[in-house]
């Protein structure tokens, strides 16, 4: 019996290193009993085609950035090909990425199933978004099914409110493996421990972009009645920024991008996560769920629409604080490093939630059984 086929489109794909990207792929390993190929955007101005995991990935070359959005003059020309020549069943497309969004309103056949991963409303992009959400409801309005990461993004979600029928939860999964503690764990732990003077870490990792709010961190920092260390892994466009910011500032200490196989080690050395994101451009918070699963307690704040607060439950995985509070984000840290028994009740209900809601096996369930709906 042929395989049914299935066409990934995403705005980048790993190794490139990215949320909507490690997405994607987490939905190509879900559809192992599928025929899958994936096309995307270069991070060069080259196209080229590799294979990861045995999948074959079109990579189309970039000649300009417009407002996060990438632009190829071979994209549109690929898209199609690949349609054409691949035949796919279903065509599994990543926003937002409105030049994708644009390509498929244009060359989707007709019996083709479409579904819609919707990681994001566009935000920071209002002008644009008054010239690109026709297309985008011309995409809603074709899908099969739409992939929301979260029902709180859904229930607040505007360009969705129409289409809330044929919308289905899927959240995000956390690959167990990249947790999961090496054997050399737990003395990688204590050399990281050792080199922060054995003080309490608290901890935060992510890119360093506005929404992720870093600066409120740094803010919170000076509020902080404990004897910590504040140690900020990552990197981004704001870093030399909050560098600058903390010139001076002894106990924050920035690390760099740490890499996988150090991950798990950097969260068992830590005593409180630090998720300060602002906004609901933060969709979901893979990481934040990374940090539960190892049983690290997080402080977040308020973000309406978001589903970091589905994610990490007030009072009962984590702290949750008004948006933007730096005062109550520095009070929600005190009293997780001051309170060891609360510290632990978190940290264990944590590791529940993420064990029994957000693990790949739970995801890639939920992804076939949505996929055999929408191919009978």
């Amino acid at each position: 019996m042929l395989k049914k086929k299935v066409l990934h489109i995403s705005k980048y794909y790993p190794p490139y290193k990215g949320g909507l990207e490690d997405v994607c792929k987490s939905v190509v390993d879900c559809l192992s009993e599928y025929e899958n190929k994936v096309i995307c955007f270069n991070s060069t101005t080259k196209d080229e085609v590799s294979f990861v995991d045995g999948v074959e990935v079109v990579r189309l070359g970039v000649f300009a950035n417009v407002a996060s959005q990438p632009l190829s003059f071979s994209f549109m020309l690929n898209i199609r090909r690949m349609l054409d020549e691949f035949e796919p069943d279903v065509v599994h497309l990543h926003l937002p990425n409105p030049y994708a969004a644009f390509a498929v309103s244009l060359f989707l056949k007709d019996g083709v199933k479409l579904i819609v991963h919707w990681h994001s409303d566009i935000v920071k992009q209002k002008y644009l978004y008054f010239f690109f959400a026709p297309i985008e409801n011309k995409v809603l309005k074709r899908a099969d099914a739409i992939f929301v990461t979260s029902p709180n993004y859904l229930k607040y979600s505007e360009p969705l409110r129409r289409y809330e029928d044929k919308c289905v939860i899927v959240p995000n999964g956390i690959s167990e493996s990249k947790v999961v503690p090496k054997d050399d764990c737990e003395q990688f732990v204590q050399r990281i421990r050792e080199k922060f003077g054995n003080k309490d870490i608290v901890y935060f990792m992510g890119r360093h972009v506005p929404y992720k709010g870093i600066e409120y961190l740094i803010m919170a920092e000076q509020y902080v009645k404990s004897d910590c260390v504040f140690v900020i892994a990552g990197g981004g466009p704001l870093t030399d920024e909050l560098k600058k910011k903390c010139e001076g500032i002894e106990r924050i200490k920035f690390v760099g991008v740490v890499p996988d196989d150090e991950i798990c080690g950097y969260m068992k050395a830590a005593s409180v996560f630090a998720f300060p994101s602002i906004t609901k451009n933060e969709a979901f918070g893979v990481v934040l769920a990374e940090a539960m699963f190892l049983r690290l307690p997080a402080v977040t704040f308020t973000i309406p629409g978001s589903g970091v607060n589905w994610v990490c439950v007030n009072e009962e995985t984590g702290i949750e604080v008004p948006n933007r509070d730096f005062k109550a984000f520095a009070a929600a840290i005190d009293r997780l490093l001051t309170d060891d028994e609360l510290r632990s009740r978190l940290a264990d209900n944590a590791y529940s939630r993420i064990r029994d809601n957000f693990t790949m096996a739970k995801v890639k369930s939920i992804v076939n059984s949505e996929y055999d709906k929408i191919l009978s």
